[in-house]
């Protein structure tokens, strides 16, 4: 294996027609000399670690035929010179990093009129002008181009294979594709390319005139809109058509049926409607569908059945009901997922019978019932079998013990009975075994500690009893779990398990029975007398507010923690919108009552109050209801799949997202910004007061919010803004020790830092003066400047640095990002006078609440009235500015 740099001296080698230096682990840049080699017809230095740039030089070897260059480091531009190249076929420059100003580069190609439209056409049309491009192949993947793709693209036609993926490229996909008749494999997966409406769409019509096209993929994408029909008039020798990752919406085309040659079709993750074309079961070639993470309804079409190639077949997370079809005995299927659905009936035994499954079988959180059939067991090869989170009963199957390939087998959350067969024994390359909520019972087997390769068992909140084996997986505290089985004894010491019962001990055990007895006795009559008690307490007038901790009552309907994890697939950090001191909140696809996009706030318990701060957020919403509170659907108290404790709660999902993002922006990829003009802050600021004054003034009983901030103000799909987050919230009209039993802290401290409610006071009270939780939101929301910092110094605050600012200096400390006119619109100097004068008395607003005597502050309505007031004359002001210039621009209109 050669190593070290390539010589410049190579260069000597003037007759030289092949250069193979590939697959070694060559170092230092590849050397201008080369361009002496001009006899060169290929040139094949891909899989090595070369730096720097291309050399320019390489455009003198104007009898190359093949560039390799992949898979190694370089970097910079593609040189201009290679347009030389005019005998060129092959160009792969893969797997590099070689940036975006290979694309702004002058045209090589004057004489070509849509050369100068596009600068990068020469990278793939070398030779254009008076030849025909003989290039075929354009492989530039996985490297950090950005920019559109290039019209001209559609004028290399001897073009067969173009591979884009893995860039930045941005926009449309081009029209005119359908000129590259010899196309057969188009890949732009993973860049930022749109299609938005039929027209963008408009590049499928185009390629489906290509013959010989095999393999489209488009994955990974901003492709949106709806797929159109012209997918059917595709070439039948298609054969990939993978689309996964971008949002798609709307229903499959029934025409896909036309595609023959198909034996891949992937379109995951997308936002795809409707139901599961039966179509699909017509094309007797394929070998893989992969339709998950979509939200398709209805049944699994049986003519799925019909397709004796397919190998795989991955459904889940969609909403597809009705039972499995058993037809899908005849597919040779290696794989099949159809997790979270909403499938009923039994898991058939057609399905267990398919004696390909090698690699998973994935049925859980579903609501299939019954019990697991002996044909389990003819799954000879399976690799992971997973059937939890369903309501399968009956005791295990002992066949199930002839899957002795099974290295993961999961089912939980069910409630299954009797013993763990000991024909679990033969499984010894399990490496998880997970068998925790079900009504399983019987000693816990010895064998289990004897398999080498489990890393992974749960066993919680079963009905084991007996001794607990002390070897194997069971000296790890951290691999496994017996919680919830309270007749467990013995076990590793750290377990602090009770030690289990000795033969010498069964004596004093059968003296004690008399004393037992006694015991029952006295139990069953203490139990009468609770059960009494109870009666007569429900006999008496409830109280008015119930209690805390009940929470979301009915009509709300509770939903599970399963329901959830589908819903946000799997609490992904794709679908993770924030984190809060208590929790994180995750978007999610619910169908409930009229939503289907969700907010859902999961508590962290570990974490000191987050239990206590459920119980006030559920009590502080579940009667107030204003415009400008965040809904709360419903919460969820169940366990996870691993048995801890979780709660939930449910929210409408606001899809602006917090005014913190709005007014302490982070920059995109792009280098912009997000921005409010001065209209949409005031009504915001009127939105929070709103609120405040709705919740100590105006609901079924006051409550004070205590922790007022810009990421507690959500924004919906209209701007308005809706308070939430209510897990600090106390109850201003009741007794400290009735407070102290429903509210989420305590009597010392409320609040972030630097957004302490200034409405606690020292005599831990409460004042209903509530325009001092709002002077904060609307000093950052005009300014941009958090309380907390680095612009105030010498100890000033934030209320006293504005006022030493107001009101000559307003234009210094507004928020830079501030937009004074609506987008489309310009400012004139008479119109940016009156802002700064309404910025001016906006602050003064907040500025006043902030007074240091509760006598002296303003009132909510009073800040309402006044904020609405300045509102409407900017308002009215911008609409007379307007009808002056229109009557200067036409005087007709005088």
């Amino acid at each position: 294996m050669l190593e070290g740099e390539i010589p410049s001296d190579i260069s000597s080698l003037s007759n030289l027609k092949v250069l193979y230096l590939w697959s070694n682990r060559l170092t230092g840049s590849i050397p201008p000399e080369i361009g002496n080699l001009t006899n060169l017809m290929s040139l094949n230095l891909f899989s090595n670690r070369l730096e720097g740039s291309v050399p320019r030089e390489i455009g003198n070897l104007v009898r190359l035929e093949e560039v390799l260059l992949y898979d190694n480091q370089l970097t910079g531009s593609i040189p201009s010179e290679i347009g030389n190249l005019v005998n060129l076929h092959t160009l792969a420059l893969l797997i590099n990093s070689l940036e975006s100003s290979a694309f702004h580069l002058e045209p090589i190609l004057s004489q070509n009129p849509r050369a100068a439209e596009q600068p990068l056409f020469r990278v793939y049309s070398a030779g254009y002008g008076n030849h025909s491009s003989l290039l075929e192949e354009l492989n530039i993947n996985d490297n950090q181009f950005d920019g559109p793709l290039p019209i001209s693209l559609s004028n290399a036609t001897n073009l067969n294979n173009i591979q884009l993926y893995e860039n930045r490229f941005t926009g449309t996909i081009p029209r005119g594709l359908g000129s590259l008749q010899k196309l057969f494999h188009f890949d732009v997966t993973f860049n930022q390319l749109e299609a938005r409406n039929a027209a963008e769409w408009g590049f499928l019509d185009d390629l489906a005139n290509c013959s010989s096209l095999k393999y489209l993929q488009l994955t990974s994408n901003n492709l949106s809109g709806f797929l159109p029909q012209s997918i059917g008039n595709f070439s039948t020798t298609l054969m990939w058509f993978e689309i996964d990752d971008n949002y798609i919406a709307g229903s499959i085309p029934a025409e896909i049926g036309n595609l023959v040659s198909l034996t891949s079709v992937r379109m995951k993750s997308n936002l795809l409607t409707g139901r599961i074309p039966a179509a699909l079961g017509s094309l007797a070639r394929l070998q893989i569908i992969d339709l998950s993470r979509n939200r398709f309804t209805g049944g699994i079409p049986a003519t799925l059945g019909n397709l004796t190639r397919l190998t795989e077949l991955q459904l889940y997370s969609n909403r597809l009901q009705g039972p499995i079809p058993p037809a899908l005995e005849t597919c040779p299927l290696e794989l099949l997922d159809l997790s979270f659905n909403q499938l009923n009936g039994t898991v058939p035994k057609e399905i267990l019978s398919i004696p390909t499954l090698t690699r998973f079988l994935n049925v859980s959180y579903n609501s299939l019932a019954g019990s697991l059939t002996p044909q389990v067991g003819n799954m000879k090869n399976i690799g992971q079998f997973d059937i939890s989170g369903n309501r399968l009963s009956g005791t295990i199957p002992r066949t199930l013990g002839d899957c002795q390939q099974l290295d993961s087998l999961d089912m939980a959350g069910n409630s299954f009975q009797g013993s763990i067969p000991s024909s679990f024994s033969q499984l010894k390359g399990l490496q998880s075994l997970d068998l925790s909520r079900n009504n399983l019972s019987g000693l816990i087997p010895e064998f289990l500690g004897n398999f080498r390769f489990l890393s992974y068992l749960n066993l919680s909140f079963n009905n084991f009893e007996g001794e607990l084996p002390k070897h194997g997986v069971f000296t790890n505290l951290t691999a496994f779990s017996v919680l919830g089985n309270s007749k467990l004894c013995g076990g590793v010491q750290a377990l602090n398990l009770p030690p289990c019962p000795t033969p010498s001990s069964s004596k004093r055990h059968l003296s004690r029975k008399l004393v037992a007895a006694i015991s029952v006795a006295s139990g069953i009559i203490c139990l009468i007398l609770l059960l009494s008690l109870f009666g007569i307490h429900r006999w008496m007038p409830k109280s008015k507010e119930g209690h805390a901790a009940d929470g979301i009552k009915v009509p709300h309907m509770m939903v599970t923690y399963a329901e959830l994890l589908r819903a946000t697939d799997g609490f992904s950090s794709a679908n993770l919108v924030g984190v809060g001191s208590f929790g994180s909140v995750y978007k999610g696809l619910l169908n409930y009552e009229e939503y289907q996009l969700v907010a859902v706030k999961v508590l962290n318990l570990q974490q000191s109050g987050a239990s206590r701060s459920f119980v006030a957020e559920c009590g502080a919403l579940r009667n107030v209801r204003h415009r400008n509170l965040v809904k709360i659907l419903t919460a969820c108290t169940s366990t996870d799949y691993r048995g801890n404790d979780f709660k939930a709660l449910l929210y409408e999902f606001m899809p602006n997202g917090s005014l913190e993002k709005w007014v302490h922006p982070e920059a995109n990829e792009q280098g912009q910004t997000r921005a409010l003009s001065l209209i949409h802050r005031l009504n915001i600021l009127i939105d929070v007061a709103s609120a405040l004054d709705y919740l100590h003034h105006n609901g079924p009983e006051p409550i004070v919010h205590c922790d007022i901030k810009p990421s507690n103000v959500l924004l919906d799909h209209d701007m308005v803004a809706h308070v939430g987050d209510f897990g600090l919230a106390r109850f201003l009209n009741r007794s400290p020790i009735e407070a102290s039993q429903r509210s989420s802290t305590s009597m010392i401290f409320k609040g972030s830092i630097g957004y302490v409610a200034p409405v606690w006071s020292g005599q831990q009270s409460f004042s209903r003066r509530g325009c001092l939780q709002l002077w904060d939101t609307s000093t950052q929301t005009l300014t941009g400047k958090r309380p907390t910092g680095e612009t105030l110094k010498d100890d000033l605050s934030l209320p006293r640095y504005l006022e030493m600012a107001l009101p000559e200096r307003v234009a210094e400390i507004i928020d830079p990002n501030l937009l004074l006119e609506e987008e489309g619109e310009e400012t004139n100097e008479c119109t940016r006078d009156r802002a700064m004068e309404c910025l001016a008395l906006s602050l003064e607003i907040g500025i006043r609440c902030t007074k240091e005597s509760p006598p002296e502050r303003m009132q909510l309505v009073d800040a309402i009235n006044e904020l609405t007031a300045i509102r409407n004359a900017y308002l009215e002001h911008t609409k007379q500015g307007k009808r002056t210039q229109l009557r200067d621009e036409d005087p007709v209109l005088d």
